[in-house]
């Protein structure tokens, strides 16, 4: 069997890449019980009884020994202190510096991929500038994982060269989290809008739980480029989970600056893994989901925000898969149909990633499917924070090839890509 081409590029978890979070009991005062409300009150009382110069000399302090790790720290300062107004109530006067102080006091830093980078998906570039000679620029979301287990969203750039060989950009140094520019509440949850600054570089930008049914975590984002007739704009159905349950949510965005965070709504949003086809299918938008934890639905729907009901298309078949299967992300559309990745589960819980190949004008139809993986844990992939698994979120197309970052052990990832004649030889397509 042809086995995909591994670059060797591996994307690990960095712990000195931090951002600075709202620490509680500062977060805002209607989600603070009582205790965690006086507790606050006390912390800005101290900062506000130091005299002006104490005060400008502590924040002083503060900002020599964070100022490098940070942009615009002063200025995140204030942001969070507009956050604790009803702290500053009772006192009249205070000074700039000790306003700046108390936004300090009530945030942390946070590693949010000290201990893990995985589950990535791609997608082309929407700015195409310096790509190389019969290449192109992606742009890779990647789910990374900090203290206590929660699951935020960060991203890479990179080029493929004309013969496939994958490189990826220097992330930098610096990280940060972005504006909520807009909050609108409903029956379903919040719809938010996020903006992160122009000037932020692309790796820099990390999307962190911003309702409460993603407090624990925003898990394996699948980006799909979209083609809303004739005008491209990017999707991500992901994992929302609050601690206590799971939903799948909406993420859009044209321009990898400003994104719009929706729920879902609909018995087929209630799980996990729905990965959105790439343009409407006889004016309908498509959705691959798993709605029992065990086969994989087709399921269409008029609106993008609403999904239930589906048939079935795809059942555990061969020994690799038995437990369940899974979509790796949205279908990719080939001249010979639509080509969709899937995970099986087998033997000791062991994650491997297939291929199906389904009928372009009607993708209940099964053309062909692989009867082995096409990439399954080999032993230097085995260890890790869960092993023997590999697994992606998406690929891509690249003239004859398929271009697909996987994530190793649940720990690391790294890229392969595989020559589409090869896979349809496997597939028997």
């Amino acid at each position: 069997m042809t086995l995909p081409n591994r670059q060797g590029l591996y994307l690990r978890p960095d712990p000195a890449r931090v951002v600075v979070r709202p620490f509680k009991p500062a977060t805002e005062p209607r989600e603070l019980n009582a205790t965690d409300k006086t507790r606050a009150n006390h912390i800005v009382d101290r900062v506000l009884a130091l005299a002006p110069a104490a005060a400008a000399s502590q924040l002083a302090e503060v900002l020599e020994n964070f100022q490098g790790r940070h942009r615009n720290l002063l200025e995140t300062f204030e942001a969070r202190a507009e956050e604790m107004e009803d702290a500053f109530a009772a006192h009249a006067t205070f000074t700039r510096e000790q306003r700046q102080l108390v936004g300090a006091y009530f945030l942390h830093e946070y590693s949010f991929e000290a201990a893990a980078l995985f589950n990535p998906s791609i997608v082309a570039h929407p700015d195409q500038s310096g790509a190389p000679p019969g290449g192109r620029r992606y742009i890779l979301s990647l789910r990374a994982v900090g203290e206590g287990h929660v699951s935020s969203l960060t991203f890479r750039s990179g080029s493929i060269a004309a013969d496939g060989r994958v490189t990826v950009d220097p992330s930098a140094r610096l990280a940060s989290i972005p504006k909520v520019q807009q909050r609108i509440a409903g029956v379903n949850g919040d719809e938010v809008t996020l903006v992160f600054k122009p000037e932020e570089d692309l790796s820099e930008r990390v999307i962190f739980p911003v309702t409460e049914s993603q407090a624990n975590g925003i898990e394996d984002a699948r980006f799909v480029e979209f083609d809303d007739d004739g005008r491209r704009i990017f999707y991500a159905t992901y994992t929302a989970y609050s601690g206590k349950a799971i939903r799948s949510e909406l993420l859009e965005t044209r321009d990898f600056t400003s994104f719009r965070m929706s729920p879902l709504t609909g018995t087929a949003a209630k799980n996990k893994g729905m990965a959105l086809f790439p343009r409407r299918i006889a004016g309908r938008y498509a959705m691959i989901a798993r709605q029992d934890n065990e086969n994989l639905y087709l399921i269409y729907s008029d609106d993008l925000y609403s999904w239930s009901g589906g048939v079935a298309i795809l059942r555990p078949e061969f020994p690799w898969e038995f437990v369940q299967i899974g979509n790796c992300g949205s279908p990719i559309e080939l001249d010979e149909g639509w080509l969709l990745l899937t995970h099986g589960v087998g033997p000791v819980r062991r994650y491997s990633i297939g291929a199906v190949l389904l009928d372009k004008e009607d993708p209940s139809i099964i053309l062909a499917r692989s009867r082995e993986p096409l990439v399954r844990p080999e032993p230097s992939e085995r260890e890790g924070y869960v092993p023997n698994v590999v697994y992606t979120c998406g690929a891509m197309r690249h003239n004859d090839l398929i271009v697909l970052p996987y994530a190793v052990s649940d720990t690391f990832s790294n890229f392969a890509t595989i020559k589409i004649a090869a896979l349809m030889d496997i597939m028997g397509a």
